[in-house]
């Protein structure tokens, strides 16, 4: 008897429910350990896959039916290769979501002239935050240590500080007015936060500062974690 077969046409990967379903299809045979399987699982792969087909009927290869035993040898182990795709697909989502550079750690100015280009030829889509700082002034210190953390959490945001006699304004950012915070995005100030630290706690932590640059909206969404990052999570 011949075998029962499941429609499994194929119209644009990711688009409706069949184009998701081949897209998945196709990446459930792509992650199979091929080496470890049976002889048999392996022939239904080969066949699943018809290298011996011309290269102008690789859509009509898609586009054919499933027998039963295809069906059933994809549905094994679903659970872990269907965590694996969701991720892949929520990685993929987020990098045509993301746009611009992204940056590792705080980066230090050392002259005006290095704030100003900062500020100017940054990619238009950056935030920028600008900590001035002088060493010695309370919580100078204790924000720079907050800002390193927080370079790690918003990558696609650069974080940037200048101590305030490098920057040529020491006589405009008095030991009174640090720390300051300035943010900028498209060359377009957003925040001018002026002795910021008396808006925090006595002492503070970075997802106090965090919550407080939220609170003026601007900073962008935090990253996905990545898809390495999860399954390393999920080991755990």
């Amino acid at each position: 008897m011949a075998d029962r077969v499941i429609d499994l046409d194929e119209t644009a990967t990711h688009t409706g429910p069949k184009g998701v379903i081949n897209d998945w299809r196709r990446f459930k045979l792509e992650s199979m350990d091929q080496d470890n399987l049976p002889p048999a699982k392996k022939e239904l792969l080969r066949q699943m896959s018809s290298p011996g087909r011309p290269k102008d009927d690789t859509r009509a290869n898609l586009n054919r039916k499933m027998s039963v035993q295809e069906y059933e040898l994809l549905k094994e182990e679903d659970e872990g290769c269907l965590k694996k795709y969701r991720k892949r697909c929520m990685q993929e989502m987020h990098d045509k979501l993301s746009f611009g550079p992204k940056f590792e750690g705080v980066h230090d100015l050392d002259s005006g002239e290095a704030f100003l280009e900062v500020i100017e030829k940054e990619h238009y889509s950056t935030v920028v935050v600008v900590h001035i700082y002088k060493i010695g002034v309370k919580g100078c210190e204790e924000l720079n240590n907050c800002l390193d953390c927080l370079a790690t959490e918003y990558p696609t945001v650069k974080f940037c500080r200048i101590d305030a006699v490098s920057s040529g304004a020491a006589e405009r950012f008095s030991d009174e007015v640090l720390p300051t915070l300035l943010v900028y995005k498209a060359g377009e100030l957003l925040g001018n936060f002026l002795a910021c630290t008396q808006h925090l706690n006595e002492e503070f932590f970075a997802t106090d500062v965090e919550a407080f640059l939220n609170s003026y909206g601007v900073l962008p969404e935090k990253e996905l974690p990545g898809v390495e990052d999860e399954e390393e999570n999920d080991v755990e």
